[in-house]
């Protein structure tokens, strides 16, 4: 009896996700925990699995197709592992050649069988009877009946332009030109959604500064073997950004504060969202009382929200909540930019590439490894003031870095 595949419960507040991708087709076989399908929700996107081997039935619902949790999307059918038991060995079932002739049918021998004596072999094709659902030998036996194919009869070759799949459907503007439409995701939607609700809602302003990265660039590469050695994973520099806002936010709770109604809500705890871009949407995993965490647990924590980003599967609650939020466009490249709150949080800070400059330093103009940063905020409940003196905070933590414990 097939197996019905159902879509999962994804979190609380997910009623109903969208079929992404298919990642197999019916008839194919699949192995236990591999995807069937890729499925998109509002808040991140996750695979499929197959609770054990077998092979894919049949697909009730097509892709970009919306449907809520619990649905059956698809059939499944397991593989009969008894069946693929090995046989006997020779020693133990042999028959005899009069036994062979009155045994009940049986299935063909599988390659992997033992090998029978070929004076045995040679006997037992003439006598044994060939399985019912196996019409090549039955058309083997009875040469004067034609069997009913098992697929269709082979075409004509075609010319190969005709084989080629039609293009997809393409629409037209109003110039006649082409266009192509595509759907957008659940989560690209619910990003666009909550985008347009915090630019709606707050008041939201952005302000700048500048940051030498020359003591942090120097402290890793003194440092680097050591804190790779010790704790197998690289010092990177978002935990640098992590704790000096953990610094900055307690001396400016509003920043790491929401307004509820018409209430201020401070919490006594720092969740950190990272955003990470992945190709199937912007996700921002929280760091959950990251104020608790060393740069080590922090490096690990953030490598593994990524590596897991790409691959769509960080479960919905790593995405919940969050008291602030830290986005790095200058991975990509982006010199400046003006984040977008991650609503209902009041700040985000923004982190842009490193980029060689000249400043002046003491009366004198050297060249410095130069990052700009900028600082987002709701003017509703943090004032200018704040926010400038929150951004020369983080400055001042990360051009000193020594007073920020390293633990190696």
């Amino acid at each position: 009896m097939p197996i019905e595949i159902k879509i999962p419960t994804v979190g609380e507040s997910i009623t109903e996700v969208q079929i992404s991708e298919w990642l197999k087709a019916e008839g194919d076989s699949i192995k236990q925990d591999e995807s069937l399908a890729v499925i998109d929700s509002e808040k991140t996107t996750f695979e499929l699995p197959v609770p054990q081997n077998g092979k894919l039935v049949k697909i009730l619902h097509q892709a970009g197709e919306t449907v809520k949790v619990g649905t059956v999307v698809a059939q499944f059918e397991a593989v009969d592992e008894a069946s693929k038991a090995p046989a006997p060995s020779q020693k133990a079932g042999a028959k005899t050649a009069t036994e062979a002739k009155t045994v009940k049918p049986a299935a063909a021998k599988k390659p992997e069988e033992e090998k029978v004596p070929d004076e045995e072999k040679a006997e037992s094709v003439e006598t044994e009877t060939p399985p019912a659902t196996s019409k090549e030998t039955v058309a083997t036996e009875k040469p004067e009946e034609k069997p009913e194919p098992a697929e269709p009869e082979p075409q004509p070759e075609a010319d190969p332009k005709s084989e080629a799949e039609p293009p997809p459907a393409k629409a037209k503007s109003a110039s006649g030109r082409e266009q192509e439409v595509v759907p957008m995701t659940m989560l690209r939607r619910t990003i666009a959604k909550h985008l347009v609700e915090a630019s709606q809602m707050m008041a939201m302003l952005t302000t700048f500064n500048e940051v030498d990265m020359s003591a942090v660039q120097a402290l890793r590469k003194q440092h680097q073997e050591a804190f790779e050695k010790g704790y197998q994973v690289k010092l990177g520099l978002m935990s640098f950004f992590v704790k000096a806002a953990i610094d900055a936010l307690k001396k400016f709770p509003k920043i790491n504060a929401e307004i509820r109604g018409n209430d201020i809500v401070y919490p006594n705890y720092f969740d950190i969202g990272v955003a990470i871009a992945s190709e199937r949407g912007l996700v921002v995993p929280v760091l959950q009382n990251a104020e608790r965490l060393s740069f080590a647990e922090l490096e690990k924590a953030i490598g593994d929200f990524s590596r897991r980003a790409q691959e769509g599967k960080l479960k919905p609650d790593e995405l919940q909540g969050g008291t602030f939020t830290i986005t790095n466009g200058g991975v990509f490249g982006s010199l400046f930019s003006t984040p977008i709150i991650n609503s209902p949080q009041t700040g985000i800070l923004g982190l842009h590439t490193i980029q060689e400059r000249p400043v002046a330093v003491e009366g004198q103009v050297i060249i410095r490894p130069m990052m700009y940063v900028a600082l987002t905020y709701d003017h509703r409940i943090v004032d200018g003031r704040e926010a400038v003196l929150f951004l020369r905070r983080i400055k001042e933590a990360i051009e000193t870095p020594s007073r920020m414990l390293i633990e190696i």
